[in-house]
C-alpha cells in the first residue's frame, strides 16, 4: 500500500547537499571531511526512518510529477529498495571515515573534489535503490555511471584514464540497451510501474519478451559484471581504494545486480519468463562466471585483483539466484547482495589499510603481517570466513539460502556449482589468512629474507673530469640527490681557453640517508589537496599491474614512501570501520536482528507469488 512521505526523496537529496557543503568548505579540510561524515549519518537516519512503515507493509513514496504520459517520476522505499538502501546508508557511514583516513594515509591530491564525487555516488545509488519505476530507475542507473567515473580515474595518470575509458564504455554501452528494452515495454504497455511479479505479463508476445530479457541480461549484465562483459572491472582497480570498496560493496556492482532483480521479479514478471523458457541462458552464464572468475581469482597475486575476481563470482551467485525463478532462490539472492557488500567492503577496506600501514599490496608479500595489524587481519579472516559460507556468518545464511532455491527449482547442477565454488572462496582468501597469521615475518627471527635489489659493485675511483654528473645538494627529505651537471656549473673561460677544471668532491656536499630523513608528509588534517597538492600522481603503488622490487619508492629498510614506520595499524579512521564490518560479516547470520531477513522472504513470496 502506497504512501506519501519525503522520505524517499530526502534519501536521495541529502548526499546532494552534502557535496555542496564539501565544495563550499574546501578551504577548511577538518570541516569538509566532518561534512562528509555527518551527510553520511543523515542520510542513514533518513533511511532508518523509513524502514518502519515498510516493515509494516506500506511503500512510502515520493511523486515529482510525469515526464512522460501515464509514467511519473517517483521514488518508492519499497522492501527490495529498503534493503539495498539500508546497506548502503550503513555502509557510507563506514566508508566515510575510512576514505578520510586513506586520503590523509596516502597524501592523495584533489581530495575535495574526491569527497564530493564519493558523496554524489550515494545519491544516486539511493535514487537506484528508491526508484518506483523504470524511467526513474533508467535515469538514476545512468547516472550512477556518469558520477562514479570521476572516483575511477582520480589518479589522473595514462592507467586511471584507459581504464576509465574502459568503464564508461561498457556501462553506457550496457545502459543503450536498457534503453532500447524500456521503449519496447513503453511502446507495447504504456506503463513503466514497478510491480511485484512483473508489469508486462504477456503483453509483448514471446518474441518481444525474448528481445527485450536479452537486452535486459546484456544491459544490466555488464554492471553486474557477468563475463565476457566484466573486463572493466579489474582495470577499474586503480582507483583508491575506498573507491574500489564503494564500487564492489555499495554502489556500481551491486547496482547492476539489483537491476537483474528488478527486471526479473518487477518488470517482466518470472510467469513470463517461464512461458518463453529464457531463463536458462541466463542462469547458465552466470554459473560459468561463478567458475571462470573464481579460477582466475587463485591465480591473482595482487590482492586487490584477487578481491575484484572474486567480486565478480559472488556477483554471478546473485544473478544465477534471481535467474532461477524460485522463491527461495530470489530470497537468498536478496540476502546475498546484503551479505556479501558487508563481507566485501570489509575486504577492500583491509587491503587499503595494509597498503597505507605497510606498503604491501601483493599476497606473496603479507607473511607475518597478522601480527603486525592484527586487527585489520582478523576483520580479513571474519569476512574471509563469510564470504566462503562457513557458519554462523552471515555469508552461509544467505548461500544456504540460495542453494535450497536451487534445488527448490530443481537446478542441481546449479546447485552443486554454488555449493563447490564455496571451496575456490576458501581457496583464494583462506591463503592470505594463512601466511598473515601463520609464517613468520621476512624480518623476524628465523624468518625467510626479505628480497632486496641487488647491490651494485662499487665502480673504481676515477680523477675528476670536466663534464660529469655528480650529486648535487641533498634535499631536505633526505632523498638522494639529484644529479648536477658540472660543466654547466664550472666559471666561465674566454673563447679558445681550455676550462679550468672542476674539483667535483668539493662541489658536492654528501647527501643524508634516507632512513634518517623527517616525514615527508603530514598524518592528520592538510590544506585542502586541490590546492596544495604535493602528492606524485603517477605513483600508484596499488596498481594491479605494477610490482617491481627496485622502485625507487619502495623502501626495504622499514619505511615507506611517506615517512611512517613499516610497523603496526593503520589510523584508527580505517580500522574502527574495518573491524566494525568484520565482525558485522559474523553477526548477520546469527539472528534476523535486523528485520532485513524477513522482509527479503516477504519481497521474494510477492515476486514469484505475484507471477504464478
Amino acid at each position: 500500500m502506497e504512501t506519501s512521505s519525503l522520505l524517499p526523496l530526502a534519501a536521495v537529496l541529502v548526499p546532494v547537499a552534502t557535496t555542496a557543503v564539501i565544495v563550499l568548505t574546501r578551504s577548511s579540510a577538518a570541516v569538509r571531511d566532518a561534512s562528509l561524515v555527518i551527510g553520511a549519518l543523515l542520510t542513514f537516519g533518513v533511511v532508518a526512518a523509513t524502514a518502519p512503515a515498510t516493515l509494516r507493509g506500506e511503500v512510502p513514496t515520493s511523486s515529482l510529477g510525469e515526464l512522460l504520459p501515464g509514467v511519473e517520476v517517483t521514488f518508492a522505499a519499497d522492501g527490495m529498495g529498503l534493503i539495498f538502501a539500508v546497506l548502503a546508508s550503513f555502509l557510507w557511514v563506514l566508508a566515510g571515515g575510512y576514505a578520510i583516513g586513506y586520503m590523509r594515509g596516502d597524501n592523495a591530491a584533489n581530495q575535495t573534489r574526491f569527497y564530493a564525487f564519493y558523496s554524489l555516488c550515494l545519491s544516486t545509488a539511493f535514487a537506484v535503490a528508491f526508484a518506483g519505476d523504470l524511467l526513474t530507475f533508467f535515469i538514476a542507473y545512468e547516472l550512477l555511471t556518469i558520477t562514479t567515473y570521476p572516483l575511477v580515474t582520480h589518479k589522473g595518470d595514462a592507467k586511471a584514464i584507459r581504464a576509465g575509458r574502459v568503464y564508461l564504455g561498457y556501462l553506457l554501452t550496457g545502459g543503450a540497451l536498457v534503453l532500447l528494452a524500456m521503449i519496447i515495454i513503453y511502446a507495447q504497455t504504456g506503463d513503466l510501474t514497478f510491480t511485484a511479479g512483473g508489469f508486462v505479463g504477456d503483453q509483448l508476445g514471446s518474441t518481444l519478451t525474448i528481445v527485450v530479457f536479452a537486452l535486459f541480461a546484456l544491459g544490466f549484465g555488464t554492471k553486474a559484471g557477468l563475463m565476457p562483459l566484466h573486463a572493466w572491472l579489474p582495470g577499474a582497480m586503480v582507483a583508491p581504494t575506498p573507491v574500489s570498496a564503494l564500487l564492489h560493496a555499495v554502489a556500481v556492482v551491486k547496482g547492476g545486480v539489483f537491476a537483474v532483480g528488478r527486471a526479473v521479479g518487477f518488470v517482466l514478471g518470472p510467469g513470463a519468463i517461464a512461458a518463453v523458457d529464457v531463463q536458462g541462458f541466463l542462469a547458465a552464464v552466470a554459473g560459468a562466471t561463478i567458475l571462470i572468475a573464481s579460477i582466475i581469482a587463485l591465480r591473482q597475486d595482487h590482492l586487490k585483483r584477487r578481491l575484484a575476481y572474486s567480486t565478480i563470482a559472488h556477483l554471478a551467485y546473485i544473478v544465477l539466484g534471481f535467474s532461477l525463478l524460485s522463491e527461495g532462490a530470489f530470497e537468498g539472492s536478496l540476502l546475498h547482495i546484503l551479505n556479501h557488500g558487508v563481507a566485501k567492503i570489509t575486504l577492500f577496506f583491509a587491503a587499503g589499510a595494509i597498503h597505507i600501514a605497510a606498503h604491501k599490496d601483493h599476497v606473496s608479500e603479507l607473511d607475518g603481517i597478522g601480527r603486525r595489524m592484527p586487527f585489520t587481519m582478523a576483520a580479513f579472516a571474519l569476512a574471509s570466513f563469510s564470504l566462503a559460507g562457513l557458519p554462523p556468518a552471515g555469508g552461509f545464511l544467505s548461500k544456504f539460502t540460495l542453494v535450497s532455491g536451487a534445488l527448490e527449482a530443481e537446478a542441481y547442477v546449479h546447485a552443486a556449482i554454488m555449493v563447490g565454488s564455496g571451496l575456490f572462496t576458501a581457496g583464494y582468501l583462506f591463503p592470505v589468512v594463512y601466511r598473515a597469521f601463520f609464517r613468520p615475518a621476512p624480518d623476524a627471527p628465523g624468518g625467510p629474507a626479505p628480497s632486496l635489489p641487488p647491490t651494485p659493485e662499487p665502480e673504481p675511483t676515477r680523477a675528476p673530469e670536466p663534464a660529469l654528473a655528480v650529486a648535487g645538494p641533498a634535499d631536505e627529505a633526505g632523498e638522494p640527490a639529484a644529479p648536477v651537471d658540472t660543466a654547466a656549473r664550472a666559471p666561465a673561460t674566454a673563447p679558445g681557453e681550455p676550462a679550468a677544471p672542476v674539483d667535483t668532491a668539493a662541489r658536492a656536499p654528501a647527501t643524508a640517508p634516507a632512513h634518517t630523513a623527517a616525514p615527508r608528509h603530514p598524518t592528520g588534517p592538510t590544506e585542502p589537496a586541490d590546492t596544495a597538492d604535493t602528492a606524485d600522481p603517477q605513483h600508484d603503488s596499488t596498481d594491479p599491474h605494477q610490482h617491481d622490487s627496485t622502485d625507487p619508492h619502495h623502501d626495504h629498510h622499514g619505511h615507506d614512501h611517506h615517512g611512517h614506520d613499516d610497523h603496526g595499524e593503520a589510523s584508527a579512521l580505517m580500522v574502527v570501520p574495518l573491524f566494525t564490518t568484520g565482525v558485522l560479516s559474523i553477526l548477520l547470520g546469527l539472528a534476523d536482528w535486523t528485520g532485513l531477513y524477513e522482509l527479503a522472504g516477504s519481497v521474494a513470496a510477492a515476486v514469484t507469488g505475484g507471477g504464478a
